[in-house]
Order: structure tokens, then sequence, then C-alpha cells
């Protein structure tokens, strides 16, 4: 398949885009992927609209393709198409399309090209379809390298008001809470909390340029926006922890460890609960929307 693939590329390359033999007269594109190490294959395609769709097809067989694989772990890609003059080379961010869209561009491309009906006939596994979308390289403003940046301001944050915390519950185990330390620590995570506040609202604000640009990301702008609701959730209950356990302190002198509501130990659990959630939704939302928010022009709307 190597050696067969290799005389396509050379042929299309040097004819502009055309070739002859079994894919003579289909829309055919090459495309590089970068999951692994950097492969060419060419694929028959779909115009619609300002993206192109590939279909994962594997000539029917049980397993998805190996540029598929490689573009679920890094959708950048390279897109060459031909006129039959020359060749055309952008970049392009692939998506995976999915549900009933899917459904819809799978059976137009069945319509046009019978045998991608064979092919999925010929499978249990539901074959899938990629939407290929042009990265405006000129324009891009790397949105997605500010919001890992972000993402590590916040991190750093956290992992400070938590040092504060094991430092507390270390020294002052048998004594009373000392009222001016917790006062400096419940600043301190209010301040984290309004930050990541401030941040989701922000995203919130992108997601629907992102949903417009990139229709096929609208299940992981929806998960995400469910656990933006979820880490509100947490910071009210972080804010409550700390409200009570400064009270206790400066009204009653109460010592750590009883086991209340109160209890710096408590807060000390809630508050890993809490960055072990964070920690798990900003690993999820760079591997899944960090490569787009790149592509994204700072002037598109």
């Amino acid at each position: 398949m190597g050696t067969f693939n290799g005389a396509v590329i050379e042929e299309f390359r040097a004819n502009g885009g055309k070739v002859g033999g079994m894919f003579e007269g289909a829309a055919l594109l090459l495309l590089t992927v970068n999951g692994g190490r950097p492969r060419t294959v060419p694929l028959g395609y779909l115009a619609d609209g300002d993206r192109l769709l590939v279909f994962a097809s594997n000539a029917g067989g049980p397993d998805d393709p190996r540029w598929y694989r490689d573009v679920r772990a890094d959708p950048r890609v390279t897109v060459e198409r031909g006129d039959g003059e020359a060749v055309e080379s952008f970049e392009a961010l692939a998506v995976a399309v999915e549900g009933e869209e899917r459904d819809e561009l799978y059976a137009r491309q069945s319509a046009l090209v019978p045998a991608y009906a064979d092919y999925q006939r010929g499978t249990r596994r539901v074959i899938p379809v990629v939407a290929l979308h042009r990265a405006d390289a000129e324009r891009a403003g790397a949105l997605g390298d500010h919001l890992v940046k972000v993402h590590a301001d916040l991190r750093r944050e956290l992992a400070t008001a938590r040092e504060r915390v094991a430092a507390y519950l270390a020294g002052r185990s048998a004594r009373a809470p000392e009222p001016a330390l917790l006062q400096q620590f419940r600043a301190h995570c209010l301040t984290t909390c309004a930050s990541l506040g401030e941040h989701h609202g922000k995203e919130e604000g992108v997601f629907p340029r992102i949903e417009r640009a990139y229709p096929g990301l609208a299940p992981v702008l929806e998960r995400l926006r469910r656990e933006h609701v979820a880490v509100a959730a947490l910071k009210r209950d972080m804010v409550a922890l700390l409200d009570g356990l400064t009270a206790d302190a400066t009204e009653t002198g109460a010592a750590p460890g009883d086991g209340g509501a109160a209890d710096p130990v408590v807060v000390g659990a809630e508050l890993d609960r809490m960055v072990a959630e964070l920690e798990a939704h900003f690993a999820y939302e760079e591997e899944r929307i960090v490569p787009y928010l790149n592509a994204m022009s700072l002037t598109s709307h």
C-alpha cells in the first residue's frame, strides 16, 4: 500500500492534482498528518462550503485507518489540492463530524460515489467523517497559547493555596487557628476563585466563535460548559468552608482537627478535590480546543 500510495502522490504532484488509473476523474487531495511521524495519504474528498470533507473508510476494513488515528492525536494537518494546472498546499485543522450531521454528509458522499455505501455496509464500525478547516496562519491570534498560559497561572495560584493549607495543618495541628493566617489564606483563595470565574466567562464568550468556525466541536464545548457549572459549584463550596473556618478561629478559637464543617482538614480535603477536578478540566480543554483556538483569527466573527 505504501508503494501504491507513493506512486499516486508522485503523479498527483507532477500533474497539478490529476491522476489516472482507479482514481481518474475522482476528487482527490493529499493529506499530511503529524501524529507520531509525518505521513501523506491520498484521499477522496467532498467540498462543503469553506471546508473539505474526507472519509475514514479504509475501504470498508474493520479498523479505522492510521491517518484518522493520527489526526485524532494531532488535528494540525497539511492539505494539497490541485486544479489540473498546479497544486495548492495549505495548513488545516481536522475535526471529526458526529451524530446526525455525520450521517447526512456520509449519505451525500455515498450518493455521489456508491462505493462509500458499500464500505459502510462492509464494516460494523461507523466510518468517521472528518472536516478539514483551512487555518489562517497570517491572522492567527494564538488564542490557544494564551489559554495555556492562563491555566498555568491558575495552577500556580491553586498550588500556593494548597501549600498554605498543608503548612498550617503540619505546624498548628495542636493549637487554635491563627486568625491572621486564615484571613490571608481566605483572601488568596477568593482571589483564585475570582480569577477562575473571570477566565471561564471570557472562554464562554469565545465559544460561539469556535462553534461557527468548527461545528464538529459542539459536543466538546457543551462538555466544557457543563464543567464550568461544576467548577462554579466547587468555588461556592470552598468559599463557604473558608468563611466557617475563619469565623470559628476568630470567634471561638476552635482547634483544627475536630471534624466540624469549619475544620481545616476538611478544607484541605475539599481543596484537593477542587484542584484535581480543575486539573482534569484544564487538561481536557487544552487537548481538545487549543489547536483550533490558535488557528482562529482574532478579528474573525
